[in-house]
């Protein structure tokens, strides 16, 4: 039977499986238990914040990062074009209107010098996010929101453990989400985390997350909350990724290069890009392939998986869902998502798998290039 190579898969080792033994073991299966303190305080040590808030997962993260900083009806919120929905739908849920932003053609995430052009009276806040595992400009982008007085939230779902220089993707803005989902470089198969250095926004977003209810006086409730929180079981596995951080995050590292160097010489194909500023933790192998459009992009990757090779697009742009009703037209953003696609990217791929996922590439999409095109790749 031919061997398929999904896109993604968890490493999941005895230590996982030992520390959410013993959470289960512990009775304490729901939202209190030691692993949850466990994971909030070794996740902030780990990006260099002083506080972290577990969620139930990383769109949610958002949501409720927006509500206590007050962001909501009337507001606008600035995010990148690129980017997976929820981003977007966060600031929906909040009452506010994401306004989308072209990318930079290099690192593929949002572009600071086209954010100030962007602003109205009506912004209060940036979502950057540290896309594909490569870190925003956030030194560009924190000037600009200095300037403005904006606050900015560095959406850090797909770049745990990035950096810029020594400092780590979620230190960086007034507050830092993050998911943990199964595809994700750390995961406890849903979950989220919220970092930040604030200490009132801290104690703002544990009320927030237990249905705003009063520490003084139980099933009282004076503020509208969710219910937001992580389980000890999630965070029983996410204190063990963690755990391992450095050796999953080398691992992606050494896929990425072994997929370079299968797949250097072809000229119409580029690879993730990484600024000299930035440490990125390639949290999934992007392949920009000149030539491709959106059709011959969806055949590419049916072929590729008859051939065993799972495959994604890259996101569509945040201003081109039907409900977004966005008059915004990015350019960049729009060129660059239809010729992208996303490759096989866990810790169990070997170097002949990665070898044999590259040759099936180069052989797949040759037929879909245009005559006229001629090679633009940043890699040469």
């Amino acid at each position: 039977m031919k061997k398929f190579f999904p896109i993604s898969q968890p490493s999941i080792t005895n230590k996982e499986i030992d520390y959410v033994t013993d959470a289960v073991s512990s009775t304490w299966v729901s939202s209190l238990g030691k692993y949850i303190d466990q994971f909030e305080k070794d996740f902030a040590e780990y990006c260099g914040s002083k506080y972290a808030v577990t969620t139930c997962n990383g769109t949610v993260a958002i949501h409720l990062a927006l509500v206590a900083l007050g962001i909501g009806e009337g507001d606008e919120v600035i995010i990148p074009d690129l980017t997976f929905i929820a981003t977007a739908n966060a600031v929906i849920y909040a009452g506010a209107k994401p306004v989308v932003c072209d990318i930079d053609p290099y690192n593929l995430c949002i572009d600071p010098n086209q954010i100030e052009s962007l602003i109205t009276s009506r912004t209060k806040a940036i979502i950057p996010v540290h896309l594909y595992g490569h870190p925003a400009d956030m030194r560009h982008i924190n000037q600009v929101a200095k300037k403005y007085g904006l606050f900015v939230i560095e959406d850090a779902a797909e770049a745990h453990g990035a950096s810029i220089g020594d400092k780590k993707t979620g230190s960086w803005g007034h507050c830092a989400t993050f998911s943990f989902y199964g595809n994700k470089n750390i995961t406890t198969g849903e979950g989220g985390m919220i970092t930040t250095d604030d200490e009132s926004l801290y104690h703002e977003l544990r009320l927030l997350r237990d249905h705003a209810m009063s520490k003084n006086k139980r099933y009282w409730h004076e503020t509208l909350g969710f219910n937001y929180r992580m389980t000890n079981l999630q965070a029983a596995l996410g204190c063990a990724q963690l755990e391992r951080a450095e050796e999953l995050t080398a691992q992606r590292k050494w896929i990425f290069e072994t997929y370079q160097k299968y797949l250097i010489e072809e000229q119409f194909i580029s690879l993730n890009r990484t600024n000299d500023w930035a440490n990125n933790i390639y949290w999934i192998i992007c392949a920009e392939i000149d030539g491709l459009n959106e059709k011959s992009r969806e055949e590419l990757m049916v072929s590729l998986k008859k051939s065993g090779v799972d495959s994604r697009p890259f996101f569509y742009p945040v201003s081109d869902m039907p409900y977004i009703n966005q008059q915004i037209f990015t350019p960049i953003c729009h060129r660059i998502s239809e010729r992208g696609i996303n490759l096989p990217t866990y810790f169990d791929l070997t170097e002949s798998d990665i070898e044999y996922i590259s040759s099936t590439l180069k052989e797949k999409y040759k037929p879909f290039l245009k005559a006229q095109l001629t090679p633009n790749n940043p890699n040469h």
